[in-house]
């Protein structure tokens, strides 16, 4: 209760970082964050091929996050018959994709947390030496993080998008078929740039987040000068 007391007395709104670079670059993080984990963890697709017989007989095949392909079965009919056969799209990419809506997520909350101590506790951010130095380590793990994971993600939805692919899946047909429409993949191909994105405004906001540390300022500031350029006693 009473460190609930003394966060409240302490929270002191000020807009001012916002109009510096390392307030409005945490603010960019915070919505590319946004847009990197919605536009992976909620797809949906699907690829579809037909069946040859008179007339064709169409099948589709869906599949989303975090796209264990196999987990979602499909049936291919026969033609001239009630026998259909269950078949399975191949490959499991779920690792990637869980791991970078993951980064997603935490930078998310990460900015979100950093956001309140900028504009809240400037006077506690500030204080000391310590909270920037905690904020540029932990925003240089982050830069880090989504390099490592915007590349397995890239990596995985290439292999996404060649086991989806209509004319890979038709090769498991045990009868006579034509290739569909592709699936529609804009939404995912925005991710992998989003995770880019953000790969870029982390790593450049360490210099920013730097500059407030006292590895960048000078610990001693110098003595005064006298009027006539002597530094004083």
């Amino acid at each position: 209760m009473d460190a609930a007391k003394r966060m409240t007395s302490g929270f002191s709104l000020d807009l001012g970082p916002l109009k510096e670079p390392i307030g409005f670059i945490r603010v960019l993080e915070w919505v590319f964050s946004i847009f990197a984990f919605a536009t992976t963890g909620g797809y949906s697709g699907s690829t579809s091929f037909s069946v040859l017989c008179s007339p064709d007989l169409s099948v589709k095949a869906e599949f989303g996050y975090p796209f264990r392909l196999p987990a979602k079965p499909y049936t291919i009919p026969t033609c001239n018959s009630t026998i259909t056969t269950t078949a399975y799209l191949r490959g499991d990419f779920s690792s990637s994709a869980e791991f970078f809506v993951c980064i997603g997520v935490f930078g998310f909350l990460y900015c979100t947390a950093t956001l309140v101590l900028y504009l809240g506790y400037q006077n506690v951010y500030r204080q000391t030496s310590r909270g920037p130095i905690i904020d540029l380590v932990l925003t240089a793990i982050f830069a880090f993080l989504w390099l490592v994971s915007s590349s397995a993600w890239a990596k995985g939805l290439t292999d996404v998008k060649t086991t989806t692919d209509p004319d890979f899946v038709i090769k498991t047909c045990s009868v006579a078929c034509k290739a569909g429409d592709p699936p529609h993949m804009g939404r995912l191909n925005a991710s992998v740039i989003f995770g880019f994105l953000n790969l870029i405004l982390w790593a450049g906001n360490c210099w920013f987040i730097y500059k407030e540390t006292p590895f960048h300022k000078d610990p001693v500031p110098p003595p005064p000068m006298d009027e006539g350029g002597v530094p004083g006693p």
